[in-house]
């Protein structure tokens, strides 16, 4: 199973983010037991860099954390046709939109994030975390 991970779940087991680090850490551990193969965009470690290094201040520090999550996630760049793909969507966020180009050209089989919201107009399945964890669960039985 291929999933890709929006930068809310990342960010919540990078930072203990409560009530959510439960969730987005047993997948992180799901991920490091090759449970499923987990993705990210380069947009998004891009996010994590800036939002980690302004919460440590500290540059090396930031690097080392966007280092580690490249080793557990395949980091999939982000193409033109995205880019392309997203401004004719009828996604109101773009960056969202742009995640969901990404998704389809990379035949995602989900998109794992808490905002299903601003997800409900993917043609990719887009599952909560919570709901993430029981389909790998169903898919070990």
């Amino acid at each position: 199973m291929k999933a890709l991970l929006d930068t809310c779940v990342i960010l919540d087991a990078i930072q203990s983010r409560k009530p959510f680090a439960q969730d987005a850490e047993a997948i992180f551990l799901a991920a490091a037991g090759m449970r499923f193969e987990g993705c990210v965009t380069a947009k998004s470690m891009t996010d994590i860099y800036y939002l980690s290094h302004r919460l440590t201040h500290d540059g090396g520090l930031a690097r080392t954390i966007v280092s580690r999550i490249a080793e557990l996630f395949d980091v999939l760049d982000t193409a033109g046709s995205d880019v392309l793909g997203a401004i004719a969507s009828d996604t109101a966020d773009f960056e969202d939109a742009v995640m969901i180009e990404t998704a389809l050209r990379e035949h995602m089989d989900s998109i794992v994030t808490r905002n299903e919201r601003d997800y409900r107009r993917s043609p990719v399945r887009v599952v909560t975390p919570e709901q993430f964890l029981r389909m790998l669960a169903e898919d070990a039985e």
